[in-house]
Formats: C-alpha cells, sequence, structure tokens
C-alpha cells in the first residue's frame, strides 16, 4: 500500500480530449518525491527544447509534494510547471492553499497537461473520475465570479485552481489562483493556461491520504499547535503576516522605493503592519496549518470598497504596489491587490514594470504620446487601478506593460535597459541584495528568475544562538554568518539552504512552518516523513531530493540556451545603497559576485559555464539526462 502518495498521475491532452493514467511505483516517488521533483522530470520528458511557450507543444505540470494532503502540519503546498512565457526558462511556481490536498484525495498526485483546447474549457476531477467540461460560459469571469460558477456545478467542497482574465489574454505574468488568493505566482503560468483555453481545475476528493502512521502524525501537528505562539518567528508571522517587514526594512535603509532609486519611503507608515490592523478582519492558513498568517482584509468607504473574499496584501505587494511606485496609501494598494486577484496577474512583475516605466517618464525616454495621456510619475494614485485593468486586458498602453519590463525596454531602446532590475527576464522581489547578499545569490541563481524563497534568507543566521542557526545545525551550519558579508561561507550556506528549501517544496512544505523561518524542526521534518511514507529514509536522502530536482530544473535551462551569464544581477545593484542609513555603503562589487558564481559552481558540481558535470548526474541518479 502506498502512503503519501497515490500513485498515479493524470496526463490530459485538450487538443483530442484525450486521457492517460500514468502509475508510478514507490522507486520513482522515492526518486522525485513531489512538487518540483516530479514537475522537472515531466518537463523534461515532455516539452522539447526551443518550443513558443504560448504554443500547443508547451505542457504544463501540476505537481503536489510528496506530504501534501496529510494532517501534518503547514504542508499544503504544490507546483506548477512548464516553459515560461516570460523568462523562456524553465517555470516553476508553488502554492498553498486548499486545491493540493484536494487533488489527493481525488485520487491523484499529478496533472499533465498538453495541447490546446479548441474552444475554453474547464477539467473536472472528482474522486478518481475526470472530466473535460465546457468554460464559455466563464471564461471571461473574474475569479470570484467563475468559483461559484463552479461550485454551483460541482457542489460547494470542490477546490478550484483558475485563471482570471489577465491569464487568458496571456499576460505574460499572468498567474494561477486557488481559493481566490493562494497563488502560483511569477513566470506566467497563468498565461500558458490560457494559451491552453483551459479555464479552471476543479477537483473533489473523499478519501484520505493514507501515512503509515497517523497518530505520530497527529502528535507532531498538536505540538505545533500547542506551541506556536512561544515561538517568536511562527508567532510573528500569526500576529502580522509579512508586513512586519515594512517597517523594518524602511528602518535598515532597504525598502525599495520609486523603482529602487531610494532605499527608503517618508510614507511607509501608511503601508506597514500596524496600518493594515486597521482594515484587517480575519487571520486565515492554509490546509491543516495552525500558523494562520494570511491577512483577510475589508474596506468600506464610499470611495474604496475592497472585498475580504480576496484576501489581502502581503509584503512583496505593498513594496511593489506601494514604496516602489511612490504610493503611501493602504486603501489603493488594498485595492490594487484585490484587482490583481480578480485578474490573476502576479504583483511583484506587474509592480516592478510599472516602476521601471514610471522611471522612464521621469527620465524622458517615454512620454504621454507613448502612455496614452497617463502621467506615469511616482506617487500617482489616480492611476493604479485603471493601469492593472488595461494590463489585464491588454487596452492601450496597458498591452505594453503587460509584455513585462524585459520585452518594454526592447521597445523602448534609448538605453532603458540600464534601469531594469530583473534576471532571466523576471523581475526582482523587494529584498536588496546588498544588505542580505544571499538573496543577492538567491536572485541570479534561482532556475526560473529571481525568487526571494529559492534559500533561506540571511538575517536568520547572523546571530550566535539565533532561532535560525540552531534550526540549520543538523546541515553542519553552525557559525553565524553577517548578512551583508559576499564570502566563501556565504555561498555554502546559499548552497546548503537552497537544498534544504527545494526538499521542502518537493515535499509540499511552506517554509513559514519550518526552520529556518519557523517553529518546526529539521528533526521533526524527519519523523513526519517517516511516518508518513514508512520509509527507512534519512535527512541526507530528503536533501539529495531537492538537489535531484534543482539540478533537473538547470539542465532543461542549458537545453533553452542559458547559461553562466544569466546567472547575474542587474546593473543597479552592483552601486552603492543610494540613500537611507546606508547610502554610499554595501556595494556589492562584481568580481567578487562573479567569483562567489564560480564557487557555488564548484560546490553544487556545475562547470564553468553553469552545466551539471556528468559525475553530478550520475551520483544523482540522473544517468538518463547524459544521453
Amino acid at each position: 500500500m502506498a502512503y503519501g502518495y497515490m500513485g498515479k498521475n493524470l496526463i490530459v491532452d485538450l487538443t483530442d480530449q484525450s486521457f492517460q493514467i500514468d502509475e508510478k511505483d514507490e522507486l520513482f516517488y522515492r526518486k522525485y518525491f513531489g512538487g518540483p521533483g516530479i514537475g522537472a522530470y515531466y518537463a523534461l520528458k515532455y516539452i522539447k527544447p526551443g518550443i513558443d511557450p504560448l504554443s500547443p507543444d508547451n505542457v504544463l505540470i501540476f505537481s503536489t509534494g510528496l506530504l501534501t494532503g496529510t494532517p501534518a502540519p503547514a504542508i499544503p503546498r504544490y507546483t506548477v510547471c512548464a516553459k515560461s512565457p516570460l523568462t523562456g526558462a524553465v517555470g516553476r511556481s508553488e502554492a498553498g492553499g486548499f486545491w493540493g490536498p484536494e487533488l489527493k484525495k481525488a485520487g491523484f498526485d499529478a496533472v499533465i497537461v498538453k495541447g490546446k483546447s479548441k474552444n475554453p474549457v474547464y477539467l473536472k476531477i472528482e474522486d478518481g473520475k475526470y472530466s473535460i467540461e465546457d468554460a464559455s460560459h466563464i471564461w471571461g469571469k473574474t475569479t470570484h465570479e467563475c468559483q461559484e460558477i463552479i461550485r454551483e456545478e460541482m457542489g460547494l467542497r470542490a477546490r478550484v485552481a483558475q485563471i482570471g482574465p489577465g491569464g487568458e489574454n496571456q499576460v505574460l505574468y499572468a498567474n494561477i489562483v486557488n481559493e481566490l488568493a493562494h497563488f502560483n505566482g511569477r513566470n506566467g503560468m497563468g498565461a500558458v493556461m490560457g494559451s491552453k483555453n483551459l479555464k479552471a481545475i476543479a477537483v473533489k476528493g473523499s478519501n484520505k491520504v493514507q501515512c503509515m502512521d497517523s497518530d505520530k502524525v497527529k502528535e507532531m501537528t498538536r505540538w505545533v499547535s500547542t506551541n506556536m505562539n512561544d515561538h517568536p518567528l511562527a508567532y510573528g508571522l500569526y500576529r502580522y503576516g509579512t508586513s512586519a517587514g515594512i517597517a523594518g526594512n524602511n528602518a535598515g535603509g532597504g525598502l525599495p522605493t520609486n523603482n529602487w532609486q531610494e532605499n527608503t519611503f517618508e510614507k511607509a507608515s501608511a503601508i506597514n503592519a500596524d496600518k493594515m490592523e486597521e482594515i484587517l478582519i480575519q487571520r486565515k492558513g492554509c490546509f491543516s496549518c495552525p500558523i494562520r498568517c494570511k491577512r483577510v482584509v475589508q474596506i468600506k468607504k464610499e470611495n474604496c470598497i475592497v472585498d475580504p473574499v480576496f484576501g489581502g496584501p502581503e509584503y512583496e505587494t505593498l513594496v511593489c504596489l506601494g514604496s516602489n511606485l511612490g504610493i503611501g496609501n493602504m486603501d489603493i494598494v488594498a485595492k490594487a491587490n484585490e484587482l490583481c486577484n480578480k485578474y490573476t496577474l502576479d504583483t511583484i512583475s506587474l509592480g516592478m514594470t510599472i516602476s521601471f516605466a514610471m522611471e522612464c517618464y521621469e527620465k524622458g525616454l517615454i512620454t504621454k504620446n507613448d502612455t496614452d495621456g497617463i502621467e506615469l510619475t511616482f506617487g500617482n494614485e489616480e492611476i493604479i487601478l485603471k493601469l492593472i485593468e488595461d494590463i489585464a486586458l491588454k487596452r492601450g498602453f496597458g498591452g505594453k506593460l503587460a509584455m513585462g519590463s524585459v520585452r518594454l525596454a526592447r521597445e523602448i531602446g534609448k538605453g532603458a535597459d540600464n534601469l531594469l532590475l530583473e534576471t532571466k527576464g523576471q523581475e526582482i522581489p523587494a529584498h536588496d541584495p546588498r544588505i542580505k547578499t544571499g538573496l543577492g545569490l538567491q536572485y541570479a541563481l534561482a532556475s526560473h528568475g529571481a525568487d526571494h524563497w529559492n534559500a533561506q534568507h540571511d538575517q536568520l543566521f547572523q546571530e550566535s544562538g539565533s532561532l535560525g542557526l540552531k534550526g540549520v545545525e543538523p546541515l553542519g551550519i553552525l557559525e553565524p554568518v553577517p548578512a551583508s558579508q559576499l564570502s566563501p561561507e556565504k555561498v555554502r550556506l546559499y548552497h546548503y539552504t537552497h537544498l534544504l528549501t527545494i526538499m521542502y517544496d518537493c515535499l509540499g512544505i511552506c517554509t513559514f512552518g519550518f526552520v529556518s523561518r519557523s517553529i518546526a524542526t529539521l528533526e521533526m521534518l524527519f519523523d513526519m516523513t517517516k511516518a508518513v511514507t514508512g520509509w527507512n529514509t534519512s535527512l541526507w536522502e530528503m536533501l539529495k531530493a531537492g538537489e535531484r530536482a534543482s539540478i533537473m530544473l538547470r539542465v532543461f535551462n542549458n537545453r533553452e540556451g542559458f547559461s553562466r551569464q544569466d546567472d547575474t544581477l542587474p546593473k543597479r545593484l552592483f552601486a552603492p545603497i543610494p540613500t537611507g542609513p546606508l547610502a554610499g555603503k554595501n556595494q556589492i562589487s562584481e568580481d567578487d559576485f562573479n567569483n562567489a558564481i564560480s564557487l557555488y559552481y564548484q560546490m553544487a558540481g556545475l562547470d564553468e559555464n553553469g552545466k551539471p558535470l556528468p559525475g553530478k548526474l550520475h551520483e544523482l541518479d540522473l544517468g538518463w539526462l547524459t544521453q
């Protein structure tokens, strides 16, 4: 009997509306686990090099984590993989919520979508049964409308992963959402879904995900629930969510403002955690998670209505649609977040693309003639909400912004590329790598473009006795590493915690529930994995599964022509911090950064061009990728 996994993956071809069940045995799951491990496996197997990401040749893979769907705490996640239309590299995105556990309960570990439907459809999966349903009546609907209609057809218990009009119109940074507020963000996976005329995948299941020792799993879940409030990092996530980062980063001189031209924002107090408390009505969590880090906000004003069904903004959104646009108005940011959730637009790429265009406007590279008369200035609150709708519907100048900042820079010319803040074509998140150099390594080395959770964050490991440092002692990380230091010790810290973080993704774990960021320990994770699967496993084997997934994703990129030149940072981040308490300081030397990349390659078993060495592939039992 299988424990933790279902042993079945559903392959759907939308072109001829056919289905196939790909049954896998224990050896497959023990090798690839789930999430990006299984996602990368099917991507390498089915996606041919050089294909157009928005063509029927692309393949969209939804893959649950190995432990997803069990009652273990903070393990709700699943991965979506495809070739990214935004970057041309591998697309990879995780989401929490309730959809992943429900897919397991419905009988499948993964869904692999091929081809393209002639007409809009949605995929219906219920207790091992599946069908392709007409979606013409929900195409064009926003996410709340779509979810309500599908639940009328399938029942209120149905969980819906879907795209809004942004995905339908193939905005290159469109997302996929479940429960209206849990996103597979970045990389444009929603655009791929839209290119296939696939509006949604709705799932409903009544089966339990079997655990070898369910009593042990429940015991650990109760322990996390009971002790969570005594753990400062876990309780902080419950109490403030991610919005607590606004005040701290602003005080420390690390809050991106006006397209990163400044590092402090004079109106930061208008978009911080205390301000969110004024509109907060509920704290919510994902499946089987006691931490409840999600914010639910509501605004009822004559000039601003924000519906709580769409949750509330996270730190990245507060920055990318707030300070980095020069906007210090929580009502505007919360409404912008709602619109992005309705239309399934990525708040990071959207905000960063707008801020890039604003700087181009500020410097005279574009004018009102280019923007349809829009006064594209920092701090202009009046234009943001309409711009978001224009982007989702590709209207006027919004259609230009829908391309993302890199393509827009190419169209503008005139040196606009010098103002870009991206890696591999994806806009960077809202953490300054000049303050946390490990974030610089994350941005440069993430296979899917700039990502702020491709490893763990530097500040968790810079003090002796810190909760973060104690949490990773089983990895052999025993001494503090200063956050602004770019040293061999920092490269090693990145390498080890990257393997830890992608292992979490393969298991379906949220990093907000486990060390270094939260309460559950590595020893607990090890015991939990054994209790669920019944395997005589080890932390070594689990980390190797993460490493296997990481290397497979890099192989995908190598096939697409990505190499060392793509593992770098935008030019602006090699200049000193411009303003705030660290003005003129914390410059990253480009030579030092390149040396750090070379050192990482050696640690990770890559050659000087960033390609896995044959010995590394064979060491990970990936010899099939050497052929």
